[in-house]
Parts: structure tokens; sequence; C-alpha cells
């Protein structure tokens, strides 16, 4: 799986964003590879509404749908047409407990759930929350070009073997620093079975090219 995190950059947002997502789901079909995409949350229902990709936002809060000005709740998402969420990313980092909160949340309401861990140690532990997916992000090889696989290749062969021990049944991704499909194809070797990225295909100068040489790399 390749999730593509767009997080808040100019060029992932509005006509942007749908356009990102069409090229998603070009090459997706095209490799027969699972390209989801995680656009902000005020794009999901044109991306939900105009192109068959999987759209994930990239957070929920635990709260109910009730007084909580400013909050996202599972249902709003649900009903924006997301299938599942990205939970606890470095850059929207959560406690423990509210992590539950949300994954308990997110599985009442059948929205997958992708929670990011920034070391192998916090990955076995949410592991113990039955997420559907864990990636496994270290925090400062995040948008830096170094490819985890290549920087700290352990991280990902240590996360895989701790998760599994814990729920063999949660598929683990990688992410950080991953721009070539060299890197995607290192990563699946160690043991991942996908990957989360951002920058290295919103901000590339030809975002489908990039993607095709990731697809291309994953079916080896």
């Amino acid at each position: 799986m390749i999730l593509i995190n767009f997080k808040t950059y100019e060029e992932s947002q509005g006509k942007r964003a749908l356009a990102l997502a069409r090229a998603a789901e070009k090459v997706g079909k095209e490799y027969g590879v699972c390209i989801a995409v995680a656009p902000q949350h005020v794009d999901i229902p044109l991306i939900a509404k105009n192109r068959s990709v999987p759209v994930f936002a990239q957070h929920v809060d635990p709260e109910m749908p009730g007084s909580h000005t400013g909050h996202i709740t599972p249902e709003s998402v649900v009903e924006a047409g997301a299938c599942g969420s990205i939970i606890n990313h470095s850059e929207r980092r959560l406690r423990a407990d509210v992590i539950e909160e949300i994954v308990g949340r997110c599985g009442s309401l059948k929205l997958i759930t992708c929670v990011c861990a920034n070391t192998s140690r916090v990955g076995k532990a949410l592991a113990a929350l039955s997420p559907e997916m864990i990636a496994v992000e270290p925090p400062e090889l995040i948008g830096s070009g170094i490819s985890v696989s290549k920087a700290k290749p352990e991280v990902i062969t240590d996360s895989v073997r701790m998760i599994r021990a814990v729920n063999p049944k949660i598929k683990v991704l990688c992410g950080a620093g991953i721009t070539k499909g060299e890197d995607v194809a290192a990563a699946l070797r160690l043991g991942s079975e996908g990957i989360l990225v951002a920058s290295g295909i919103v901000k590339a100068k030809d975002p489908e090219a990039v993607l095709r040489d990731f697809a291309e790399h994953m079916r080896r």
C-alpha cells in the first residue's frame, strides 16, 4: 500500500488535490497497487465524490457529536466520504489514552485506522490497541530526503518483528524520507507492507512519474 499524506501543502489543496488523487487512482489501477490519499479535511468530499481512490482523513478527534467546536469527529469524515484516518502523526501527536479512544471510536464506525509511531517500541505499544495499520516514521527523517530504509533499516525490521509479535494482523507501513522507487523496494525487502509518504510525491515536479516509479518497485 502507498498512503499519500497531502498535509497542508499548497500543491495538494483544492483542484490540485483532486489532480493528485486522479494520478494516484490512475497509477494504482495500472499497476494493481493500492494507493490511498489523505487530503485536508475540507477536500475529502471533493475527492471522494469524483474519484474512486481510497480517501483517509489526516486526523480525527475522539469526541462524540455535540458541543465540541473545532474538533473533527469520526462521524464527520465518514459522512464526507473517507474510509480511514491517520492518527498520531508526528506533526499531530496524541497521548496514548486518546489514541486508544480514537481507535475504538473509528472501529465502531468501520473507519480504517493508520496509527503513526516514531520508534519501534512505540509501535509495539500501539499494537496492543489493534489498529489496522501502524506506520513507523522516525521524525528526524521526515521531509529530509534520506530514506528510513537506508538510514535506519533496523527501525523497519525491529518494528515488523515487535508489532507482529503483539498482533500479526496489523499491517506495518514505514515512512520518512522516501523519494525513490528503490527506497520503496528496500522497505518491502525489510518486511514493510507499504509506505506512508508526503513531500516525496506532493512536492515532486511530476508526481505521477514518481508514483509510477514507486508502484513499479512495489510490484517487483
